[in-house]
């Protein structure tokens, strides 16, 4: 094997119906459309929407969710041909070995590690913070030096200490998680199915009593001036703002991850990635209007955006903020549950291709779970949770996420030529412009991303590219 072999959509299909790695085939669509919502209603709206006002776009935060979502549709129609395809575990590193070979699917498989992996740290220390707020304001804290990470992103961008040890409430978050996916998947997807209904209903009720209490002044501008500096505030703000809340829509993604564990996967993943970009999109628009109608944008730079725009709104929704400290601590929960599956299955796909140990492939007993891939992913996820800053986090899963996107639409171009005999269930609208667009938005939103997050992501393939070379290629066998 060579860094530029790759396999055939027949042969992936192959791989994934061996039975000493099969997975379980026991969800349907509305169970994979509420992890699709499930992964992604949180993390946006609880985070980022916040820090994204604060320091990019102002009220026109709804705005940079309408641009990312327009991206994330792109490249939604490209993933549903693909996973139509190819309903296989992996995602896009499955979908661009078969289209550009074996280095190509290792850079994609890194920077997905970085989607899914860091993710679910991101969505933890989230969780740890509106957890805080709530026990703040029955009387109870939790130390200080047990509170956040211990190191932040200053103003001008340097990594400093905060005193603190370790966040500890998101470390213990991802051990619960990990452990509830050792339950296997059917009882993970009954207990995110019943978390994702009880999140909207909530989110859609705090939305209509919210837009009551808004003062329309914190409205104007809409889109604040450039204050001179490419990204802050103005349309670069804007646009900056949208390659940052891109990162609220990794969720819609991990429904491909999930192909091999659904029934009838060449109609229900196609289905429920599309729903999943559509239900998010509406829920993250409103909720983006109603904080920054409720308080200041300039006020919002936290990690709990919501609870301090209720919060600033007054006695008459002193009520909603219980409900939504609840939900966040309730909902958070799905989001990072779901990171960490889709983890595990990009592991699985490594593994079973030979890129990772066999020991990834392996799954038990009937609740067929990838036992090594969850603990590992489990520790790993922890102890990010527990150390690294929220805001570094953002920007680098974004730029890494994007980076998967673009290759997954032109692994569409490359397929329709390589393969244009394989069946596809479900083929992208306006062929070749669809993919072609999406190449190109994902890389415009890259480059508004900061100059420094470039960086970070050029170490992090370096990095990536020396574990392949030392290990990939060295023990390079038989496919697990």
């Amino acid at each position: 094997m060579t860094p530029f072999a790759r396999k055939t959509v027949a042969a992936l299909q192959a791989s994934a119906d061996r039975k000493d790695t099969k997975l379980s085939s026991d969800i349907g669509l509305f169970a994979l459309i509420c992890f699709g919502v499930g992964s992604t209603v949180g993390a946006g709206i609880f985070i980022l929407t916040g820090t994204v006002a604060a320091q990019h776009s102002g009220p026109a935060v709804a705005l940079s969710f309408l641009i990312a979502s327009g991206v994330c549709l792109l490249a939604g129609l490209c993933y549903a041909e693909l996973a139509a395809m190819m309903p296989v575990a992996g995602s896009a590193y499955s979908y661009t070995y078969a289209s550009m070979g074996e280095a190509a699917a290792w850079s994609v498989g890194w920077c997905l590690v970085l989607e899914y992996l860091f993710a679910g740290a991101l969505v933890a220390i989230g969780w740890s913070a509106y957890t805080q707020s709530v026990l703040h304001d029955i009387g109870l804290g939790i130390p200080a030096m047990f509170a956040q990470a211990p190191f932040t992103i200053s103003a001008d961008r340097n990594l400093v200490a905060t005193g603190s040890i370790v966040d500890l409430p998101a470390v213990l978050l991802t051990i619960f998680c990990t452990a509830m996916l050792l339950r296997g998947t059917e009882f993970s997807a009954r207990i995110n199915t019943l978390i994702v209904v009880a999140k909207i209903g909530a989110m859609l009720l705090v939305v209509l009593t919210g837009f009551a209490f808004v003062d329309q002044a914190n409205w104007s501008p809409f889109v604040p001036p450039n204050e001179g500096v490419f990204g802050q505030f103005g349309w670069s703000g804007v646009m900056q703002g949208a390659g940052v809340l891109f990162f609220a829509y990794v969720g819609f993604d991990a429904v491909s991850t999930l192909a091999q564990d659904v029934r009838d996967p060449q109609r229900t993943v196609p289905r429920a990635l599309l729903a999943s970009v559509g239900v998010t999109t509406l829920l993250y628009a409103l909720v983006g209007l109603v904080i920054t109608g409720l308080v200041s944008y300039r006020l919002l730079d936290v990690p709990d955006p919501v609870y301090v725009a209720l919060n600033a709104a007054g006695p008459g929704l002193a009520w909603t903020k219980v409900i939504v400290g609840f939900v966040a601590i309730a909902g958070l929960v799905s989001v990072l549950l779901v990171s960490i599956l889709g983890q595990v299955r990009i592991f699985y796909a490594m593994g079973r291709d030979g890129l990772l140990p066999a020991a990834f492939t392996r799954v038990r007993g009937r609740s067929h779970i990838p036992v090594a891939g969850t603990l590992v992913t489990g520790v790993i996820a922890s102890i990010a949770a527990g150390v690294l800053p929220l805001s570094l986090l953002s920007e680098l899963i974004s730029m890494g996420t994007l980076f998967a996107f673009v290759m997954v639409a032109a692994s569409v171009i490359v397929l329709r030529r390589r393969e244009p005999d394989v069946s596809r269930p479900f083929q992208v609208p306006l062929y070749p412009w669809t993919p072609l667009l999406s190449i190109a938005a994902c890389l415009y939103l890259m480059w508004s991303l900061p100059l420094d997050t470039w960086v970070r992501l050029v170490i992090w393939l370096a990095i990536g590219g020396g574990v392949y070379w030392l290990y990939g290629l060295a023990r390079k066998g038989k496919p697990a």
